[in-house]
C-alpha cells in the first residue's frame, strides 16, 4: 500500500469517527421493552431494546432473511422480531425462530453483530470495538456525573454536520462573545484576545488569555482509553438561581460523514433544598434560552460546506481547534495501521 493510500485510509477513519469508543447514543427514555429503537453510529444501522428485566441490548439493524430493518419489528419474549416475515433475533445476534418455517436452517446460527451496552446518567452508551481494543474498557466518565453534590439534565440534538466541526466548536471559546452575543449570559467581556493551551493529566485545556469568568472563556478535553469528552464553564448570574456557574459537559457521537448527534449535560453544583430550587427554576425558564444558543452553534454548523476545512485559514485562536485534530488523526492512525497490520497475517 502507497503512502497516498494510507493516508487517505486514515482520513476517512477520522471523518467517519473513531473506533474503540464509548459513544452515547439515546436517552435511556428512549429505549424500551415495548419497541425497538433504531439509530445509526459510525454510518452503521444499529437497533437496541430493552429486555423484561431492563438490561438493553444492541445489534445490526438488519434481518438475517432479507435485510429487512429489525428496528420496524416487534419485541417478543426479550428478543426482537422482524415485522416482514417474523424471524426472531436475540440480543447476541443469534437467530432463534423462523416462525413461518419450524426447525429452519437459519436457526441457532449468529448471524449479526452484537454490541457492548451500559447505561449512565439518562444516556445509553454503546461500545464499537476496534483491533487495537476489541473489548470494551471501563466507560470514564465525567467526575461531575458520578458527585452527590452536583445535578442536572441531557440535552441531545441531531446536527446536519460532521461530528468533527462540532468538536471544533466546543475547541473555539472565542466564537462565544460572537455567535451567542445576545444570548442570556454570553453577551458580556472582551470581543479581542489571545488564547493559551496548557496539558492535562487526561487531555487539554483551551483558555482566553485576558479574561476568566466573564464568557466561554475556556474549555478543557479529557481523553481516555474508549472514550473523549469536554466540559466548560458559563458565568451565571445571581437571577439564575443558586450554585454558582453552569458546567456544561458535552459528548459528540459520529452518525454518518454528515450527521453528529450531541449530548449536553447542563450542570450545577447544588444540593438540598437549593437543588429543587435550581432544578425547578430550570425547568421553567432557563432551559429555552440554552436551547436558543444550541441553536445558534446547529445552524452555524449545518451552513458550513462540508469541506470547508479544505480552504479553511487557522490562526492564534485556533490553537484548541488543531490540537483535537491532531488527537484525532494520531489516534485514526493508529487504528488503521493495527488494521493493515492484521490484513497482512
Amino acid at each position: 500500500m502507497t503512502a497516498i493510500d494510507k493516508k487517505a485510509l486514515i482520513e476517512e477513519r477520522v471523518n467517519s469517527g473513531l473506533r474503540g469508543q464509548w459513544y452515547p447514543v439515546a436517552k435511556s427514555v428512549e429505549v424500551k421493552a415495548s419497541r425497538p429503537y433504531g439509530t445509526r453510529l459510525l454510518g452503521e444501522k444499529i437497533v437496541l431494546w430493552r429486555d423484561a428485566a431492563g438490561k438493553i441490548n444492541c445489534i445490526e439493524d438488519f434481518c438475517p432473511h432479507r435485510g429487512a430493518p429489525l428496528s420496524y419489528g416487534e419485541i417478543h419474549e426479550g428478543n426482537i422480531g422482524c415485522r416482514y416475515h417474523g424471524v426472531i433475533v436475540n440480543g447476541e445476534g443469534v437467530v432463534v425462530r423462523v416462525p413461518a418455517m419450524p426447525e429452519c436452517a437459519l436457526e441457532g446460527r449468529k448471524a449479526l453483530k452484537s454490541y457492548q451496552v451500559t447505561e449512565s446518567n439518562d444516556a445509553v452508551f454503546v461500545y464499537v470495538p476496534s483491533v487495537e481494543q476489541p473489548q470494551a474498557p471501563e466507560l470514564a466518565l465525567p467526575r461531575e456525573l458520578t458527585s452527590d453534590e452536583w445535578t442536572g439534565f441531557l440535552c441531545t440534538g441531531l446536527w446536519e454536520t460532521n461530528y468533527r466541526y462540532a468538536l471544533d466548536n466546543l475547541a473555539d471559546p472565542m466564537h462565544g462573545c460572537y455567535l451567542h452575543a445576545e444570548s442570556f449570559t454570553l453577551a458580556y467581556g472582551s470581543k479581542q484576545d489571545l488564547m493559551k493551551l496548557d496539558k492535562t493529566e487526561a487531555g487539554f485545556r483551551i483558555s482566553r488569555v485576558g479574561q476568566v469568568g466573564e464568557n466561554f472563556d475556556w474549555t478543557e478535553f479529557e481523553i481516555h482509553p474508549g472514550s473523549m469528552f469536554c466540559f466548560l464553564d458559563i458565568p451565571y448570574p445571581p437571577a439564575a438561581g443558586p450554585g454558582g456557574f453552569m458546567r456544561i459537559l458535552g459528548f459528540v457521537t459520529p452518525v454518518d460523514e454528515k450527521t453528529c448527534k450531541v449530548f449536553f449535560w447542563r450542570m450545577r453544583k447544588v444540593t438540598g433544598l437549593a437543588r429543587e430550587s435550581w432544578r425547578f427554576l430550570y425547568r421553567a425558564r432557563l432551559e429555552q434560552n440554552h436551547w436558543n444558543v444550541l441553536e445558534q452553534d446547529r445552524v452555524m454548523l449545518e451552513g458550513m460546506p462540508d469541506d470547508a476545512r479544505k480552504r479553511e485559514m487557522l490562526y492564534q485562536h485556533d490553537l484548541g481547534v488543531s490540537r483535537i485534530r491532531q488527537i484525532l488523526t494520531r489516534a485514526a492512525k493508529s487504528q488503521v495501521e493495527a488494521e493493515l497490520a492484521q490484513a497482512a497475517e
